[in-house]
Order: structure tokens, then sequence, then C-alpha cells
């Protein structure tokens, strides 16, 4: 049975890959079909790669160092929000519609990565605040997928692109919403006396 250090190694390496894929396959079609929820989800998972990434630097590293990790998280979740939100807007403006079903099948497609990344990190988010950032931001793809899939069968249903600059503009207030969870708590953890000790890091 490998050691929970190396285990977990692996688990945000899987789930690193996975939301690089989806962000080259999301973004792609999000471009090519207009959809502003389809290219804010697969901006929530080129941060979220980010995530993993910063989340296997620090992994072992002192609880200052996961803190500070973690407020960097945080601080991209802020910025691509308010990304999203200025895309919604740029949409609506331009009065632009989404192809529905080719929108909803690509967020069907994220939607079984992220849970099968949810399912990964699940038994790890209570560890530190540098893995419960990692696992809320799976829990964000999730709840956006399922949002995408809702605004394509609204857009279908009324002929244009307002359920789709909806979704995204609330998939940008989950981001932010997040990022101010997870900047608070590691704030919280930054701030904590440093304790020098001998004994192994967890």
């Amino acid at each position: 049975m490998a050691k929970p250090d190396v285990a977990l190694r692996r688990v945000l390496f899987a789930v690193l890959l996975i939301n690089l894929l989806l962000f080259a396959g999301e973004f792609s079609v999000g471009a090519w079909i207009r959809s502003s929820g389809l290219q804010a989800d697969s901006l929530d998972s080129l941060g979220d790669a980010s995530v993993y990434a910063i989340s296997l630097m620090v992994l072992g590293q002192s609880l200052r160092w996961r803190a500070g990790a973690a407020m960097v998280k945080g601080g991209i979740q802020a910025v691509f929000g308010v990304f999203v939100l200025i895309e919604v807007v740029r949409r609506l403006i331009g009065d632009v519609s989404p192809t529905a079903p080719i929108m909803a099948a690509a967020a069907a497609v994220a939607l079984v990565a992220n849970v099968g990344c949810f399912l990964l990190l699940n038994r790890y988010r209570d560890r530190d605040i540098n893995l419960r950032s990692a696992w809320l931001c799976s829990r964000n793809d999730v709840i956006s997928n399922i949002g995408v899939i809702l605004a394509a069968g609204a857009v279908a249903l009324v002929g244009n692109g307002v359920p789709d600059a909806i979704i995204g503009a609330l998939i940008a207030t989950l981001f932010l919403r997040t990022s101010f969870t997870v900047l608070r708590e590691a704030w919280s953890d930054w701030q904590r006396p440093v304790v020098h000790s001998t004994a192994p890091q967890r």
C-alpha cells in the first residue's frame, strides 16, 4: 500500500492533468460556439490546474507555506471570477447566442471528469487549508458543469444567449465567494505562530 503522501501526490497529479485537458477542450469549443458559460467553465479548469500544481509544490511543507499557497490560489479564483464577469457583459452587449446542443455535450463530458476529480480529492479535504482549497475548486467545477448544462437547455428553449450569460455570472460569483472563503481561512493559518519541531510533517 502506498504511503499517504505518495498516494496524495498521485491524486493531485491526476486531477492536474484532467483539468488541463478539460481547459483545452472546453475553451476551444466555447470559443467556437461563443458560449460564455462554457468558456467560464474552461477557465475554471485552468485555474484549478494551477491550484493543483501549487498544492503539489507545497505538499509536506510547513503550515505557513501551505497557507501562503492557499492565499495564492484564492487570488487566482478571484481573478478568474472578475474575468468571467467582464466576458459575460461583453457577450450580452454583442447579443451572441451559443449552440445549445454542443454546449450541453461539452459540459456533460466535463461533468463526468470533474465528478471523478471531486471523488479523488474528497478524502483529503479536511487535512489542511491547502487541500481544502483544492477540494473546493473541484466542487465548484461540478456545480459549474451542471449550471452550463442547464443554461444550454434554457438557451434552446428561449432562443437567445441570456440564460448562458446568467449562468456565466453565477459561476463568476461562485469563484469570488470561494476566493473569499479560502483567503479568509488561509490568512488565519498564516497568522498562527510558527512552532519549531523535529517531528516529521504529516
